[in-house]
């Protein structure tokens, strides 16, 4: 057998286990599973699931039916890659509420998966963030630092801390997280705004928050404040709907990565985008690192980094930062109308562009064209398609539903 169709066969096996989870098929599991099976999963999960699991049937009432029996959710995988051990490991996210209090569960994950000689499942390692599933047990966030709205499908963010620029805190990091997980969670959601209160977007992580903060050194704060700021971001770049940001004043530092998680941006004349992390002696966050060699090029991104050049509204907008300049006192409204404009729009075919437009970073030119075929198919299915190609015969405006 080839090492390729090996592969295969593991891949075709940890897709038939993710169908039976989502199904609650315990004969298919029983025919998966090895006799001699042991799972592990990660250490801090609620409810006493985390820890070592001895056989199959310990894997299932200790950890799988007790995530069903306090949650509705699927483990949605997303990658597959084979291992030179002949393991085989899997990347996704668990995706649903939890029963009691209806909140929102959007926690990545990691399972490796070892195989038996006979193709069989024999070992399975979990990491997850468990601290999501602590938090989708324990209720909602209360937001104090971000003002969250939702009306007429469009889900507005707001970040309020004006007296601050809207600096980020660890509280507004994790509050970044938990408004994303509410827009993935809420099927009404049809586009999303990010704006802020006061003179700025936001101008990056909060000095005064550092220092009062310090101990020996800043790492392990500034680790603690990344890990759910990154995880929002990550979030929103999968939610099926359209994203509009409108910058204005200083945007700076990890608070760039508002701007970044943006599908159109609309800036206030006047607007200056700063990496800002050489002038503090840091390295970067807000997925910086990634977006902005891929928005405007290598070579402006390195000069943004390593000599701190702060990016003008005219350089945005040339060289594909932002979409529009607009006045200052024009800019909430029109960033709103935009994105109300979006939330009316098809929703689906949204969901699925966005989709097509991140994977094609990771796609050769047949893969992507796979991914389309793909795509189309799906979307082609859509009430809002079979809708607006009756308008277009008909030559009527479409009105799209979002379904």
């Amino acid at each position: 057998m080839s090492v390729e169709t090996s592969r295969d066969a593991r891949v075709a096996a940890a897709q038939q286990l993710y169908t039976a989870l989502a199904t609650g098929d315990r004969d298919a599991l029983n025919v998966l599973l090895h006799p001699d099976f042991i799972g592990h999963a990660a250490e801090g999960m609620p409810l006493g699931m985390g820890g070592q699991h001895v056989g199959p049937q310990a894997m299932q009432t200790n950890l799988w039916w007790r995530i069903g029996e306090h949650f509705r959710v699927r483990a949605e995988p997303r990658h597959f890659e084979g291992l030179e051990d002949g393991r085989l490991m899997v990347g996704g996210s668990y995706v649903g509420t939890a029963r009691r209090t209806g909140k929102a569960l959007d926690a990545a994950f990691i399972h490796v998966l070892g195989f038996a000689a006979d193709g069989r499942i024999v070992s399975l390692r979990q990491l997850t963030d468990t601290a999501a599933w602590h938090a989708a047990l324990n209720g909602p966030v209360p937001l104090q630092t971000i003002e969250y709205t939702v009306a007429d499908g469009l889900a507005t963010v707001c970040l309020d801390r004006p007296e601050v620029r809207n600096a980020i805190d660890l509280r507004m990091g994790q509050e970044t997280l938990e408004v994303a997980r509410r827009i993935a969670a809420d099927d009404t959601v049809r586009a999303v705004l990010i704006c802020g209160n006061g003179p700025a977007l936001t101008v990056g992580g909060d000095i005064g928050y550092f220092l009062a903060g310090r101990s020996e050194a800043f790492g392990d704060l500034f680790q603690k404040m990344t890990d759910p700021f990154h995880q929002g971001f990550e979030i929103l770049s999968r939610v099926n709907v359209p994203i509009v940001t409108a910058a204005h004043g200083v945007v700076a530092g990890g608070g760039l990565g508002y701007v970044y998680a943006a599908d159109l941006v609309l800036a206030a004349e006047g607007t200056r985008f700063v990496t800002a992390f050489a002038g503090i002696g840091l390295s970067g966050d807000g997925g910086g690192t990634w977006h902005l060699p891929r928005l405007i090029g290598p070579r402006r991104a390195a000069q943004a980094y390593l000599r701190n050049q702060p990016i003008t509204d005219a350089e945005a907008l040339t060289w594909g930062l932002i979409n529009e300049v607009v006045p200052g006192s024009e800019l909430r409204d029109r960033a709103t109308a935009l994105a109300r404009e979006l939330a009316n729009g098809p929703t689906a075919a949204f969901g699925r562009m966005r989709q097509l437009l991140r994977e094609t970073w990771a796609n050769d030119l047949p893969a992507q064209f796979a991914a389309e075929s793909r795509g189309i198919r799906f979307t082609g299915d859509s009430a809002d398609a079979a809708a607006a190609i009756a308008a277009f015969a008909d030559k009527r405006t479409p009105e799209f539903t979002g379904r």
